[in-house]
């Protein structure tokens, strides 16, 4: 069966019919294609597994307490709340705010979907957990805190959130201590989150878009990299550099309002990333140049070469992922898109949103995109998102895993996740101190003690090989950037 499945995924990136039996012989083969609904409910029961903070008496992930309550008590400053970074108890603020970006985005995009399986609820609670977090974090204009904890300390003990001793210090940019980017990214993420809650809470996507605004105008007075303020944020989410940031964030401001400042802002703009090879927390081009190319494609805005210049970017980056570009990704010989070395899946789910996005605009303006090695229809790239998702996140791979945890029967048993793989402090409230849970439970063999369900590890090697081991934080550590993109694509095929 393996072998019929690597066959079908060489011939997928080659032709278009080719996507359409895969797709069909996936339904036989890992019989996944009927639960893209149960994939995207556990999905969602992540993001209730990092939380920080008070947990709310809705909460479904009951192996999970309150924890690090006195956040930001050091700068006299209310930071509880918001999400654990990863396997760690840090909350970075540049990566959360790019994964509160685009679990809005899911949410707009595919409201109707969302709704017709009774996740958008869900969604929207997840998102607020975020958006309520970044809201405290920016407590006047152009302040904005930007991490909770030291990075170092933290990693240096393997202990549960509800436990944790290591330093909480807060650490902010300001108008002496400036970082664009992480204003940028924070002000992208409270526009895209106003748009989604906007048809159900005014009052609070009212709130939101004040302080995207703010925050906007923050980065675009204060240019500079976030880690050279917070330099602890280095060696975990080193920025490399702030202008994408500032289209992103420009380009939801847009969305938002339609004002013509932002779009002004957008066609002046000297630089407009180009041709991408990825879009991550870290490179955020693309997300603008595919909002621009919405514009363009739905005609209400006047048509211009800075207009065009974003779409061609936008629909390079797709023709390179659908394997008909000039500078195509690399595919594993199992047919998953691969991109870089360390945690692989978060560019994989993002590019699989992209495709799923711009699907859903071609269709409605009855368009198509010429690339270098031929033409891509809408049905293309829905097809194309759905073999990455049934095809081989969900199941249908080399190792017929599913890289869902908690998805299936055979999926990762070990995630580099402190609080998973510690036994819950509901049942045993003894505290595991920081050695101890080195000596305990970050070394066992045995399967974690609690499922961290909807997490996406950081999934195979460009050889499609997986080890499925704790101590391999680069294979099998979840981010919640990975999942934020992916609920959008599961609801999108669903």
């Amino acid at each position: 069966m393996s072998q019929l499945k690597n066959r079908s995924s060489q011939c997928l990136w080659t032709s278009n019919i080719c996507i359409l039996l895969l797709s069909m012989s996936s339904m036989t083969l890992g019989a996944v294609s009927r639960h893209y609904g149960e994939a995207l409910t556990k999905s969602l029961f992540y993001f209730e597994a990092q939380r920080s903070g008070k947990l709310p008496s809705n909460q479904r992930v009951n192996w999970r307490g309150d924890s690090a309550l006195r956040d930001g008590s050091d700068a006299h400053v209310d930071l509880t709340g918001g999400y654990y970074d990863a396997g760690d108890n840090m909350k970075f603020g540049f990566p959360l705010a790019f994964t509160t970006t685009m679990l809005a985005w899911s949410s707009v995009e595919m409201a109707s979907q969302l709704k017709a399986h009774k996740e958008h609820k869900n969604v929207l609670a997840a998102l607020k957990w975020a958006t309520d977090y970044l809201i405290k974090a920016h407590p006047e204009p152009n302040v904005l805190y930007g991490q909770v904890g030291d990075g170092n300390s933290d990693h240096a003990c393997w202990m549960r959130p509800e436990d944790m001793t290591t330093p909480r210090p807060s650490y902010r940019i300001d108008a002496q201590h400036p970082g664009a980017d992480l204003a940028g990214e924070t002000a992208a993420a409270m526009a895209a989150a106003s748009v989604a809650f906007a048809p159900y809470n005014a009052a609070y996507a009212k709130k939101l878009i004040s302080h995207a605004k703010d925050l906007f105008e923050f980065a675009k007075a204060h240019p500079g990299v976030y880690q050279s303020s917070i330099s602890n944020a280095g060696g975990f989410y080193a920025s490399s550099g702030y202008e994408d940031e500032l289209l992103w964030a420009a380009a939801w401001l847009h969305r938002a309002t339609k004002k013509q400042i932002y779009l002004n802002y957008l066609n002046e703009a000297s630089n407009t990333g180009g041709s991408r090879t990825v879009f991550a927390w870290d490179d955020k081009f693309v997300g603008a140049q595919v909002l621009m190319a919405k514009l363009s494609l739905e005609g209400k805005v006047n048509i211009n070469k800075k207009m065009e210049e974003y779409k061609s970017m936008a629909e390079q980056f797709i023709c390179n992922c659908a394997q008909k570009g000039s500078n195509n990704v690399k595919i594993t010989q199992g047919g998953l898109l691969w991109f870089l070395p360390w945690n692989n899946l978060q560019y994989t789910t993002a590019a699989s949103f992209v495709l799923s996005a711009y699907s859903k605009y071609l269709k409605a303006a009855n368009a198509s995109i010429k690339c270098h090695g031929g033409s891509l229809q809408a049905s293309d790239l829905r097809n194309l998102a759905r073999a990455q998702v049934v095809d081989y996140i969900l199941g249908s791979n080399p190792k017929n895993m599913s890289y869902m945890v908690g998805f299936g029967t055979n999926y990762p048993k070990r995630p580099h996740h402190r609080g998973a793989s510690i036994v819950s402090i509901k049942k045993n409230r003894t505290a595991v101190e920081c050695n101890a849970g080195f000596n305990d439970w970050y070394h066992s063999p045995a399967p974690n003690p609690n499922v961290l369900t909807g997490a996406l590890v950081g999934g195979p090697d460009e050889n499609d090989a997986f080890g499925d081991e704790r101590t391999d934080f680069q294979h099998s550590e979840p981010v919640p950037a990975t999942v934020a993109p992916f609920v959008g694509v599961l609801a999108a095929i669903a």
